[in-house]
C-alpha cells in the first residue's frame, strides 16, 4: 500500500506502536476425482498406441526438468562401515538418506513372525528354491482387501506391508489412509507404492504421490510399480527410451523428497521389454509366481520377491499377494535400520 503524504507526527506514532502486517496462508486446491482405473496385474494383450511428436516433446521437457544429475551406472558396494553386507546374488547399493525425515529412527528390533500363510494355488518351486527358505515374509495390499485385522495378519507372518497409495496423477486408493494407520499401529514395517501411468509425466505423478504419502520416520522406501496393464484407462505402450526417462524423473523427485531411493516393482513382460540391464543401482521387487526369480529374470539382483498372488491368511478376507525379503532375519533388521 502507498500513501501520497504522511505527517511526521503520524509516522512517529506508527513507529512507537510497532505496527506490522502478515499475509494469509496459500490454499492448496484439492484434486478432482479420477476416472483412471486399474487392476494390480494384467497379462492380457494391450493395443499399441502411437504418441504424437508434439505430446511426446512436451512430456519430455516436463520430465527432464526435474532431473538434476546423471545416475551412476554401476553398483556401489556396501562395506561394514556403510551398511550391511548382502549376498552377492542381489543388489548391494543402498544410499543412506541425504534428507532424513524429522524424528528419531526406532532402533529396537521388531519381532519377526514365521510364515503361516496358505495359498489357493500353491506352486512347487523346488526344495532349494522355495520361498519358505527365506526368513522374512510380508504382503502388499490395496482397497481390494477391504478392512484388515492388522494384528492378526502380522502374527500370521506379515512382517512388512506395502500399501497401494496412488495411480497416475489424480487417483488415491480410498483405503490408503486407513491401511497406513492400521499397519503402523500394529507395528508392521510399512511403505507405499505408486502404480505408474504412461499417459502422465513422471514429474506430475511424483507430485501426486508426495502430496498423499506422509514423510514418516521409519517408513520403508517408496515403490514405483511399472507394468503393462490393458485394464487401465491408459493403454499406451511408449518406447523403451521414454519408459526409462519417465521412471527416472519420477524416482529422482521421490528420492529428493523422502531421502530414500525408490524400489522398482515389475512383472516379467514389462521387464523383458524395458528394464533388462537397466537401473543397476536400484533395488528391485520382482513378480515371479510360477518360477524362481533367477529363472524369470536371469542375472537380475533383487531385494523382494512376490511369489504368490493367491495367498490366504487370517486377518484378511479373500486373496492377498505374498512376498519375501531376500536375506536372513539379521540382514532384514540391518536393512531396515539403514533406511
Amino acid at each position: 500500500m502507498r500513501l501520497s503524504a504522511v505527517s511526521a507526527t503520524f509516522l512517529a506514532s506508527l513507529v512507537l506502536s510497532g505496527c506490522s502486517t502478515s499475509s494469509g496462508a496459500d490454499e492448496i486446491a484439492s484434486g478432482l476425482p479420477s476416472r483412471e482405473t486399474t487392476s494390480s496385474i494384467s497379462n492380457g494383450p494391450v493395443p499399441a498406441v502411437s504418441i504424437g511428436d508434439v505430446i511426446a516433446q512436451a512430456e519430455r521437457q516436463q520430465d527432464m526438468s526435474v532431473t538434476t544429475a546423471p545416475r551412476p551406472q554401476a553398483f556401489v558396494p556396501i562395506t561394514k562401515t556403510t551398511g550391511m553386507p548382502l549376498p552377492t546374488e542381489r543388489p548391494v547399493a543402498m544410499l543412506m538418506p541425504t534428507n532424513p525425515s524429522v524424528g528419531a529412527m526406532p532402533r529396537e528390533r521388531s519381532q519377526v513372525y514365521s510364515r503361516r500363510f496358505r495359498d489357493a494355488k500353491p506352486i512347487n518351486f523346488g526344495r532349494a528354491s522355495s520361498p519358505r527358505n527365506l526368513a522374512v515374509h510380508g504382503v502388499d495390499v490395496s482397497r481390494w482387501q477391504g478392512d484388515i485385522d492388522w494384528q492378526t495378519l502380522r502374527t500370521q507372518g506379515a512382517n512388512f506391508v506395502y500399501i497401494k497409495a496412488t495411480d497416475g496423477g489424480d487417483h488415491l486408493d480410498p483405503m490408503f489412509k486407513q491401511n497406513w494407520r492400521g499397519a503402523k499401529e500394529a507395528g508392521l514395517k510399512h511403505g507405499a507404492y505408486h502404480f505408474f501411468y504412461w499417459c502422465r509425466t513422471g514429474a506430475e505423478q511424483a507430485d501426486w504421490f508426495i502430496r498423499n504419502v506422509p514423510k514418516e520416520a521409519g517408513a520403508l522406501p517408496p515403490v514405483i510399480d511399472v507394468e503393462w496393464n490393458g485394464e487401465s484407462s491408459c493403454k499406451q505402450r511408449v518406447s523403451r527410451a521414454r519408459v526409462l526417462e519417465k521412471m527416472q524423473a519420477f524416482m529422482d523427485k521421490l528420492e529428493r523428497h523422502y531421502g530414500q531411493r525408490p524400489i522398482i516393482y515389475t512383472a516379467p513382460d514389462f521387464y523383458r521389454d524395458n528394464l533388462r540391464g537397466e537401473f543397476l543401482n536400484y533395488h528391485f521387487w520382482l513378480r515371479a509366481v510360477a518360477e524362481h526369480p533367477m529363472k524369470v529374470y536371469p542375472g537380475r539382483k533383487w531385494l523382494f520377491w512376490q511369489y504368490s498372488g493367491s495367498g490366504l491368511s487370517q486377518g484378511v478376507e479373500g486373496r492377498i499377494d505374498l512376498n519375501a525379503f531376500h536375506g536372513s532375519e539379521d540382514e532384514w533388521h540391518d536393512w531396515v535400520a539403514s533406511n
